[in-house]
């Protein structure tokens, strides 16, 4: 089981979120990376294969958080996305991944032709 955030802090001007946990253990997520990776249908697509390589996401920002239950948030995207819920574990996961997760993203744009802009 992951460790719950004790704080969570959006960060808008500099476009992160700040994941607080215990023993002041600091994190920081740009929101370009929270939305790319979105755990939605969207993006994920319904099955193993079918991800949707989103690009074009640099300047995006959180308009806000919501809370679900106590096992979840889920971001309001300025490009009106906001069906992602990022469980506690996914937003660890990302945290302990987050290197290898850009990296594969960014090696996926350019073998795509995409960009970020």
């Amino acid at each position: 089981m992951a460790p719950i955030p004790e704080s969570i802090v959006l960060h808008q001007q500099s476009g992160f979120l700040e994941l607080v946990y215990a023993g002041d253990k600091r994190y920081k997520l740009s929101f370009e990376f929270l939305r790319v990776h979105s755990p939605s249908a969207e993006v994920q697509g319904h099955g193993p294969g079918q991800q949707i390589l989103q690009s074009g996401k640099r300047l995006i920002r959180v308009e806000r958080l919501e809370p679900v239950g106590n096992y979840a948030l889920r971001p309001v995207f300025s490009d009106g996305h906001d069906s992602g819920l990022y469980s506690w574990e996914l937003l660890y996961r990302f945290t302990q991944q987050h290197e290898t997760l850009w990296a594969e993203y960014l090696q996926n744009l350019q073998a795509a032709g995409a960009s970020r802009d």
